[in-house]
């Protein structure tokens, strides 16, 4: 892949796919990219989750969710959540496609990843029940090798929290403003970033 063509053309130029059949419960995530001013660069939009949630509590994650009957699609399910979670207006997003599912075996969601444009100047708002504070890295700044690595699971989830996955187990992590991203977005961003030929961690292996 040329690397003197600008980040905003690579993206655009990526070989999206059609969405495959679930293996378990649908849902769907927004890797939602905004120009950064004077640099060929492109922001994204994280969400952290509450302390409070049931599940995930604390964790860094992409807008998204479970996919509602109501829902045409998964692409329109990103949207919705990302509206829910952050307010960005699902008008103002320029949907590119979706990349390959995910099957995450812990919680058994098969998760499409989509991937769209807007300006970025919009003010997000978090929803406070869904999400504790939104991180605007930049794709550039994730790539730079200071600001990513791996980690032993066991040090990010406890014994208790490996559920019978191999003690040995790593994952990728990413450190955003002081916060550590790791677990399946850090994989999904591992992957994109890859797609891209921006340095990245490894991914967690796919189920």
């Amino acid at each position: 892949m040329s690397t003197d063509r600008l980040l905003v053309e690579l993206v655009e130029k990526l070989e999206f796919s059609s969405p495959a059949d679930p293996r378990g419960v649908p849902a769907a995530v927004l890797l939602a990219l905004s120009p950064v001013d004077g640099k060929d660069d492109l922001g994204l939009v994280l969400v952290q989750r509450p302390d409070s949630m049931r599940t995930h509590a604390g964790q860094v994650a992409l807008p998204g969710g479970a996919v509602d009957p109501d829902d045409p699609d998964g692409i329109a399910a990103a949207l919705r959540e990302a509206d829910e979670e952050v307010g960005l207006d699902p008008a103002s997003v320029r949907v590119l496609g979706s990349l390959d599912r995910s099957y995450i075996p812990v919680s058994n969601f098969d998760v499409l990843p989509v991937v769209g444009l807007w300006d970025g100047r919009a003010p997000l708002r978090p929803n406070p029940a869904e999400v504790a504070g939104i991180l605007r890295p930049t794709l550039r700044q994730l790539a730079d090798p200071a600001n990513h690595g791996t980690m032993p699971l066991e040090e990010l989830v406890g014994d208790a929290g490996l559920r019978g996955r191999a003690p040995d187990l790593a994952s990728p992590v990413f450190w955003v403003d002081g916060v550590i991203v790791w677990g399946f977005t850090a994989g999904l961003l591992s992957l994109f970033l890859r797609s891209l030929g921006l340095d990245a961690p490894p991914a967690l292996p796919r189920a």
